[in-house]
């Protein structure tokens, strides 16, 4: 059971209560802390046959059918792109397959009979904003009228995308964010060159961060900041530069960017990229925040559908000449392509 410390205290509060758990678990919380491996250890632990202290003692065979992912009472639903060891910390974009009716249809048999091991049966579901509409309909009929015996773990990196009727009939268990000194320790024992900047440029997400040790992210967008912190730079020259980039990457390297323009003209702070605070501050004295908060809330809303772009070298494109254009105090920014 790999539960990383900042989680622990939380699952050690749940898993001594099994008796009194509600039906369903709704656990949430921003991507990459470590809410898969949290709902995991719940799991296995109210699957334990000899807990210690509520948590799962690694050692019986009910932990050891688990830990092989063969447990008869334990059912994991997720998008057919993932796998059990792939879990939100392997990125946004793992997640973007759908969870079909078919997936949830298949859990009647499991749901609908006595456990194996006179215990309870676990079903966990991640990242439960995954579902389409038809499997969160047929989930839904679940939830109302809960299987006895039955526990639903689902597990969400952004909750507003779940339907209202399925976050009323869960208890909400909201996952913090590590203190930032833990999560450096942790970033460093892992091997981390620059934790702390690592750290920052996920938003205080450490497995996230520990995903994006490549040198070959760094050395992209050390790359593509070097041409948008340039007033008046070429944004088609910059996209011909660029093109061979992930067009998710860029997306999220704009998102931070001008957040951290808006973070600094208005509180005199940078979030995302510390290593640029220079280059941020000279920028966000020239720029018309409203302009870039605009431009901003666009690449938000791009996000749902950054991974099936029709033409990326267009989107591209289009993002740099509007984000050109949101520098710009006097000329107008391109059409929007999104």
């Amino acid at each position: 059971m790999n539960i990383l410390s900042w989680n622990k205290p939380q699952l050690e509060r749940l898993a001594g209560k099994p008796g009194r758990l509600p039906h369903a678990l709704l656990i949430h919380g921003r991507q990459g802390i470590g809410k898969v491996s949290f709902a995991c250890g719940l799991a296995q632990s109210l699957l334990c046959e000899s807990p210690s202290a509520g948590l799962a003692c690694g050692r019986c065979p009910a932990c050891g059918w688990f830990e092989s992912s063969n447990h008869p009472d334990f059912r994991l639903i997720e998008p057919g792109g993932l796998t059990a060891a792939e879990e939100e910390e392997q990125g946004a974009g793992k997640g973007s397959a759908r969870i079909l009716i078919e997936q949830i249809r298949e859990l009647a048999d499991f749901i609908n009979v006595s456990s194996h091991r006179g215990g309870p049966k676990v079903v966990l579901i991640q990242p439960a904003e995954a579902l389409n509409v038809n499997a969160a309909n047929a989930l839904l009929k679940n939830l109302e009228e809960p299987p006895a015996g039955t526990l639903f773990l689902l597990v969400a990196h952004r909750i507003h995308f779940l339907l209202p009727t399925i976050r009323s009939r869960c208890q909400q268990i909201a996952l913090a964010a590590p203190e930032p000194a833990a999560a450096i320790d942790w970033l460093r024992a892992q091997g981390a060159e620059d934790p702390a900047l690592v750290l920052a440029h996920t938003g205080n997400s450490p497995l996230l961060a520990r995903e994006l040790a490549e040198r070959e992210y760094w050395q992209q967008r050390d790359s593509f900041l070097a041409h948008i912190a340039v007033p008046g730079f070429d944004a088609l020259a910059a996209a011909e530069q660029v093109s061979g980039y992930a067009v998710r990457d860029i997306a999220g390297w704009l998102q931070k960017w001008t957040f951290d323009l808006i973070f600094q003209k208005y509180l005199g702070k940078v979030r995302y990229n510390p290593d640029r605070a220079a280059a941020i501050s000279m920028l966000a004295a020239q720029i018309d925040p409203l302009r870039v908060l605009h431009f901003h809330r666009e690449v938000l809303r791009l996000q749902r559908v950054i991974d099936h772009p029709l033409n990326p070298r267009l989107l591209i494109e289009q993002l740099l000449l509007d984000y050109a254009g949101a520098l710009s105090t006097g000329a107008t920014a391109g059409n929007r392509a999104f």
